[in-house]
């Protein structure tokens, strides 16, 4: 699993140090471009001004994951995740972004209990 660790997924963007660009549910927005978040931020322009854009390793966001956090994911970030997690071990779902009737994340939470 180690050789995995550092693989980036995406890019996830912070409004301040401690508030990453989260989705109407609170989970946090992978994109699979740093362009794609660069659109991502463009549609929230009055919450984005200081905003910074950074890449989201495996093992961040495993990490994430264990501790409660969500993760929504564009298409391209998570054909990049996806494998990496069944191959890790997480019981994740494959996602048809086709059929999701215009939503263009799929969120990604662990049962933590």
């Amino acid at each position: 699993m180690a050789r995995h660790d550092t693989r980036v997924i995406g890019y996830v963007a912070f409004l301040s140090p401690t508030d990453l660009l989260c989705t109407d549910t609170d989970a946090c927005v992978v994109s699979g471009s740093s362009e794609a978040m660069e659109q991502y931020l463009g549609e929230l322009a009055q919450r984005t001004a200081d905003a910074g854009v950074r890449k989201a390793r495996f093992v961040d966001i495993l990490r994430g994951l264990q501790l409660g956090a969500g993760y929504a994911f564009d298409s391209e970030s998570y054909a990049r995740f996806y494998p990496l997690a069944r191959e890790a071990g997480l019981d994740v779902r494959p996602a048809d972004f086709d059929s999701q009737h215009g939503r263009r994340f799929f969120t990604v939470r662990l049962d933590v209990r």
